[in-house]
């Protein structure tokens, strides 16, 4: 069976390589719209969903990997920066707070299509206007929900929950659909 991660990402990429040996990338062209009517975790499982979908109509013979992951801090969605000023902001905002990290994963083949969401709960450490600005040049937070990586040195104080679905890709459940997709032929 063929497996496609329908995301550029390379840290999802990363992570799909622990628990599948071999899969194609091809990047999603759905577009992101957030329908706030939507409680997060649906939003984030029908953008996954919509991800899935997309590179699905490309060639349905595979199994395709879809995923989402928003970050949500008083009730509000903080998706990825659109520059350097709106990173700032969040990570001022976010600075010694508890927010969550939820992402929507979709996998879906011929047979079967299965979707689910993993949630994080994340507290940031206190951080200097020195360190905000600084981690803001260095360009990382720019193409991340909420304007960071776990990953990242000196942020995150401590989570609860998974560590992969911070980064973008919830290890253990993607593995648990992908085995809920394979059809014994």
């Amino acid at each position: 069976m063929k497996y496609v991660l329908a995301s550029a990402s390379p840290r999802r990429r990363e992570l799909l390589s622990q628990i599948l040996p071999r899969f194609e990338v091809v990047p999603s062209g759905a577009e992101e719209k957030v329908n706030i009517s939507l409680f997060p975790e649906k939003m984030a499982c029908a953008l996954a969903e919509a991800k899935c979908d997309d590179v699905f109509s490309l060639d349905d013979s595979k199994t395709v990997i879809g995923c989402d992951t928003i970050v949500v801090f008083g009730g509000e969605i903080l998706g990825k920066p659109k520059d350097a000023a709106e990173a700032e902001t969040t990570l001022k905002m976010l600075s010694g707070k508890t927010h969550y990290v939820i992402t929507g994963v979709c996998v879906r083949n011929k047979y079967k299509k299965l979707i689910d969401f993993d949630r994080t709960e994340v507290k940031f450490n206190i951080l200097s206007d020195e360190f905000i600005k600084s981690y803001v040049e260095s360009g990382s937070p720019l193409d991340k929900a909420g304007s960071y990586g776990i990953q990242d040195g000196g942020l995150v104080k401590e989570y609860f929950g998974s560590y992969t679905n911070v980064v973008g890709l919830p290890v253990t459940l993607t593995k648990k659909l992908l085995d809920g997709v394979k059809i014994d032929l």
